[in-house]
């Protein structure tokens, strides 16, 4: 056999073990590269995780500081007014100091403190058409949300970080009108007192309506004309049409006499000048939103927005009445949905705690439901709050009768003083101020015209006495509505110099009107009842023969209906209705039939022809003051002073009956008998 051959292997040499090598460490070294990259990356993310907490950090602490300089500011302001109310101190009201400790803060933000400069920002340029509302930043294929804040000047590039201190303390105009009006605005419309608001209630609608057109028009045409002054002499520095004065006339006709109303009810000053100014300061406010609104809706045809065009302002014209009726509409529903709700889920009176919080979020959201569905939240939430003190008042336990008092007052004095604290501070803080000499003095003598074009016309017609005529035009204060109206919107050159006017014309008419309040009542003569004394006098009388017809129609349907109080429908709806009548009447009426709570006298239109049967007594008082009792069942007879007395609350002088059937003759010419007729009639029935 041939001997086998060995099968020789080649060899591989060194070049290609060399080749080898090279890829695995090249593969090992792209490895490692990857590794690192990623630990690098990861590394970054952590730093910018840190950054980003710490940066979050630092802006809540900032913010918590912001809300604390606030909170000072309202305890100082509390404390203040201690002071000054234990040293009987009025030319200052708490509203003037919360102003005045604004503008301290204002001042030391704005020239005392400075942030210093981050080297974290960059400054770069971009040419677009338009400034975005949002903008994404692609770094490093990572993309970053950027939210606009508003336009600075160049020589503020280097003060960003002051300007963004200053920025922390301005807060979202929507704050103003979501959060802090709607409180004061219902507890005006919860705490009216209807008796001598619906007394003259002619009146007030007149100031409030026709004196409110008449104010916005007369300061619009007279601003219009300091505007062309401006333009021609070269002062105006961007647009400044008609429309922007007269929106400027609008919201400087919200008159809110916080001040002067604040003295009179510490003076016990007249009722009637009370009802007045108070009730036409909380129409007007309604009424300059839905007038600014309406301004504001003014669009005409064509590529000239701002000419005249009749079926513009007819258009404008609808709005307002639309927007006015379906907020009154929405706002008194919002109230009577309540009243039902409290009427109907009775065992919620046993809850105070739930049926307060109820109440609150049902009266609040009638502001948020009225915005939402394009109405106005004021007009909206005002109606619903006078609608709940008329009915849902009346199906809440004691309890939260005093808590929904206690609660809404609270809200407003806050919501009111923290309001004047910000605008002190505005004045310094605000970045976008426009001060205009000649628009400045124009506007001080268009809001004194527009003021005397409402009150004096108006008041001649209605016979309200000169003293009172100029007392109501000394008290056309500026105040909160004015100032978030104005802030609202500040974006264009017109409404910035209407913001920084505003705030001055508000300033001025606090300070001065407000302070000279006690002195103008003393140069006007008119005289205080004072806390321990009632004031009885004949006053004339507004459409009493439509609110007789309101009255009797509300105390015998309505509030049998929405409420547990009033007659029981078994008494008041025909023989024929008496199934539907025991079905609608609840059990706490029949219980309540001989001890009614009619809260409701405050609606009465005169101080005479009243006669009250107050469980055994009756009681009846005259247009003079002068009122007779009858004999008791018991023949024991009752001073009729001790009688009437008992129905006569002192402090806002309201007439509460509990206990009594009122008695209203439908005859006004009938004039009650004198004073010495009533003694001797008293004598004779003794």
């Amino acid at each position: 056999a041939a001997p086998r051959k060995k099968l020789r292997v080649p060899k591989r040499k060194g070049p290609h073990r060399q080749h080898l090598s090279r890829r695995t460490r090249l593969s090992l070294f792209v490895l490692a590269s990857s590794l690192c990259l990623c630990l690098c990356r990861a590394e970054d993310s952590a730093m910018e995780n840190i950054v980003t907490e710490k940066k979050a950090e630092e802006s809540h602490r900032q913010d918590s500081a912001d809300l604390l300089v606030f909170i000072l500011l309202l305890t100082l302001t509390i404390l203040t007014i201690w002071l000054f109310k234990h040293r009987r101190c009025r030319f200052l009201h708490e509203t003037g100091l919360a102003m005045i400790y604004g503008l301290l803060v204002g001042v030391v933000l704005r020239y005392a403190i400075h942030v210093p400069s981050d080297m974290n920002n960059v400054t770069l340029s971009c040419n677009v058409n338009a400034s975005p509302a949002t903008l994404l930043v692609n770094v490093s294929g990572k993309f970053y949300e950027y939210t606009l804040k508003g336009e600075i000047s160049g020589s503020e590039i280097n003060d960003i970080q002051d300007n963004e201190m200053l920025r922390k303390v301005t807060f979202d105009p929507e704050v103003f009108f979501n959060i802090l009006l709607p409180p004061i605005i219902f507890h005006a419309g919860y705490s009216l007192k209807r008796r001598h608001f619906f007394r003259n209630l002619g009146s007030i609608l007149a100031y409030a309506f026709v004196g409110t057109v008449v104010s916005c028009f007369i300061i619009g045409l007279f601003m219009y004309g300091c505007v062309l002054l401006m333009k021609q002499i070269g002062h105006l520095g961007g647009d400044f049409f008609f429309t922007d004065c007269l929106f400027f006339g609008a919201i400087v006709s919200a008159t809110d006499p916080v001040t002067v109303l604040a003295i009179f009810n510490e003076l016990q000053v007249d009722a009637d000048l009370y009802a007045l100014l108070f009730g036409e300061s909380v129409l007007n406010d309604a009424v300059a939103l839905v007038l600014s609104s309406s301004i504001v809706a003014y669009q005409p045809e064509g590529d000239n927005t701002h000419t005249f065009e009749a079926m513009a302002m007819l258009k404008s014209f609808g709005v307002f009445l639309g927007v006015f009726s379906g907020s009154f509409a929405l706002g008194v529903a919002t109230g009577v949905v309540t009243a039902l709700i409290s009427f109907t889920f009775t065992k919620l009176r046993e809850l105070p705690l739930l049926e307060t919080a109820l109440f609150f979020l049902m009266s609040w959201s009638t502001f948020l439901l009225a915005e939402a569905c394009g109405f106005t939240g004021v007009v909206a939430v005002l109606f619903c709050g006078m609608t709940q003190a008329h009915y849902t008042f009346n199906n809440l336990s004691p309890e939260s009768q005093d808590r929904t008092k206690q609660l809404f007052e609270l809200l407003n004095f806050l919501a009111e003083n923290f309001i004047f604290s910000y605008m002190g501070l505005t004045l310094f803080t605000f970045h976008n101020h426009v001060f205009n000499p000649i628009f400045i003095v124009g506007a001080f003598l268009a809001v004194f015209l527009g003021r005397a074009a409402n009150i004096y016309p108006l008041s001649f017609l209605n016979k309200i006495t000169s003293n009172f005529q100029h007392m109501m035009m000394f008290a056309g204060l500026r105040g909160a509505m004015t100032f978030a109206l104005s802030i609202r919107d500040t974006a264009t050159y017109a409404r910035q110099m209407m913001f920084s006017t505003t705030l001055l014309v508000v300033f001025f008419t606090v300070w001065i009107c407000g302070g000279g309040t006690t002195p103008m009542l003393s140069c006007q003569k008119i005289r205080s009842i004072g806390p321990d004394g009632v004031e009885m006098r004949s006053t004339k009388q507004e459409s009493a023969w439509l609110f007789r017809i309101w009255y009797n129609f509300d105390h015998n349907y309505l509030k049998p209906i929405l409420t547990h109080s009033g007659p029981p429908l078994t008494a008041t709806l025909p023989a024929c209705c008496g199934p539907l009548a025991r079905c609608l009447t609840s059990p706490q009426a029949y219980e309540n039939e001989g001890q009614l709570k009619d809260s409701d006298s405050d609606l009465i239109l005169n101080d005479g022809d009243i006669s009250l049967a107050y469980g055994d007594i009756t009681v009846s008082t005259d247009a003079t003051g002068a009122h007779t009792s009858g004999t008791p069942v018991g023949g024991v007879a009752v001073n009729s002073d001790e009688a009437l007395d008992r129905e006569l609350a002192f402090s806002d002088h309201e007439l509460v009956i509990r206990g009594t059937r009122l008695v209203l003759p439908m005859d006004d010419s009938e004039h009650p008998l004198p004073l010495d007729s009533h003694r001797h009639k008293n004598e004779t029935m003794s």
